[in-house]
């Protein structure tokens, strides 16, 4: 793990409200809201947020969700999951992807002191595919 010390960085963050105590959204492309801190001199310097308009559509949440954060110049994003269409969009525009839950602040600060897990890559095994409650079918993003 590394500290991001004197660097100047954008992480965006899924969050199911406006404020920084409120909690990280369990998903990244149908969360409510982001939340980008700016951060400096290992602190929280600036937050800026933003309402998710993909959560409402009926496919493609995920690549809107990616682009979204290219456009906003986001270094790194820390979600609860992501799926594979927003991960490889942001792995296209270079963006890091980081797994945390809790409230917003405090994981940002573990993200500041490089104690956040960085997803790699998505291992999904058939098997542990989401499924559709009635159906019983694969659900994909």
């Amino acid at each position: 793990m590394r500290t991001y010390e004197y660097i100047s960085m954008r992480v965006a963050v899924s969050s199911t409200g406006e404020k920084l105590t409120d909690n990280i959204s369990e998903v990244f492309a149908r969360c409510p809201y982001f939340i980008i801190a700016e951060i400096k001199d290992q602190k929280i310097d600036k937050t800026e947020i933003i309402e998710n308009k993909s959560t409402d559509q009926m496919s493609e949440a995920g690549i809107s969700a990616a682009q979204l954060m290219a456009e906003k110049n986001v270094n790194a994003v820390i979600t609860g999951n992501v799926g594979p269409r927003a991960f490889d969009v942001l792995k296209q525009f270079n963006i890091e992807i980081y797994t945390g839950s809790g409230i917003i602040k405090e994981v940002l600060q573990k993200f500041i002191n490089g104690k956040l897990k960085k997803i790699e890559n998505l291992k999904v095994e058939k098997n542990e595919l989401p499924r559709r409650k009635r159906t019983g079918y694969p659900l994909f993003y």
